[in-house]
């Protein structure tokens, strides 16, 4: 329902969550589609099943483009004192303190977000009650330019490597460039030996595809080889959240899919926007994924005998 003021009121559970000026554009047209405030709102809507099970628990950092795409854009940490009393926050240890970060657990909060211009989620790869501990582990497959055969290259003979290690994976788009492979994780190591980890993976991959693959963080370093980037598998780093909106035009998304759907011809970085990525949520990619998390133990010893 819509008030006199252009205020837009949408439902969501018990509450109701006032969007202003739905009509703004956020993403101009032109070579791509013009959406609004009200189309990002309405996407998060329907999205919200698929979306807040990667989001609950989670401590955010938020992109916000008050005036588009095109306009000044800002990261989020600290939660705003006038956000509403019903939206959760978590106070986190920084150097020098503490950071009070948004939690969104529920779809009133995730249309308030996209109300506040918040058009891309990042979320911690750990929940808030287990701050040091992350349950999730993720590789950012980020191409030289914008060549999607290398990362659907690289990401099979990562998922290769995954499943000797006996560790379940799954890819997703980033609505970027590039790829994220997600590894579900038990949540007992902390984040060094987690980091450590992916790091001896990225490493053994990239020694086995010296001409192809790099761990080089320093561009300069990599000489066109695909970056295989283990960064953000450290505390207070985040990861793009599965089916949150990427500020670039035709407002893609980021989507999880499966392996098979890698040899798809028509895949890559961007192929789901906020126009069809609920149905490809509606087709549960990741089925049984996250309910599979391991402990690295026994993948770490197979990784040793495979380096010798």
């Amino acid at each position: 329902m819509s008030g006199g003021d252009g205020t837009r009121r949408v439902r969501a559970g018990r509450r109701t969550v006032e969007v202003h000026r739905p009509d703004k554009v956020l993403f101009p047209g032109g070579d791509a589609k013009e959406y609004t405030k009200g189309d990002l709102v309405d996407y998060h809507r329907a999205v919200a099943p698929f979306m807040l099970p990667h989001l609950r628990g989670r401590p955010l950092m938020l992109g916000r483009h008050p005036d588009g795409i095109d306009g000044p854009a800002f990261m989020q940490k600290n939660t705003p004192d006038h956000y509403p009393e019903w939206i959760e926050r978590v106070e986190v240890a920084k150097e020098g303190g503490t950071v009070r970060h948004t939690v969104c657990d529920d779809t009133a909060t995730l249309l308030y977000l996209a109300d506040q211009a918040s058009i891309t989620l990042h979320r911690w790869l750990a929940r808030s009650d287990r701050i040091d501990h992350p349950d999730r582990l993720v590789f950012d497959l980020d191409p030289s330019g914008d060549d999607f055969e290398a990362v659907r290259e690289a990401a099979r003979l990562l998922g290769e490597l995954l499943d000797e290690l006996d560790l379940p994976s799954a890819p997703m788009t980033t609505g970027s460039r590039g790829l994220h492979v997600i590894v579900p994780l038990n949540g007992r190591h902390d984040f060094d030996e987690v980091r450590a980890f992916a790091r001896d993976v990225a490493d053994t991959l990239a020694a086995a595809h010296p001409d192809r693959l790099t761990t080089a963080a320093r561009k300069k370093e990599r000489r066109g080889r695909l970056y295989l980037d283990i960064q953000r598998n450290a505390y207070a780093q985040t990861a793009v959240a599965p089916y949150t909106v990427r500020p670039r035009p035709g407002a893609p998304v980021a989507t999880p899919v499966t392996w098979d759907q890698l040899d798809d011809p028509e895949l890559h970085a961007r192929r789901w926007t906020i126009a069809d990525a609920v149905e490809q949520a509606r087709t549960n990619p990741w089925s049984g994924l996250l309910n599979r998390g391991r402990a690295l133990g026994p993948a770490r010893r197979r990784l040793n005998a495979l380096r010798g």
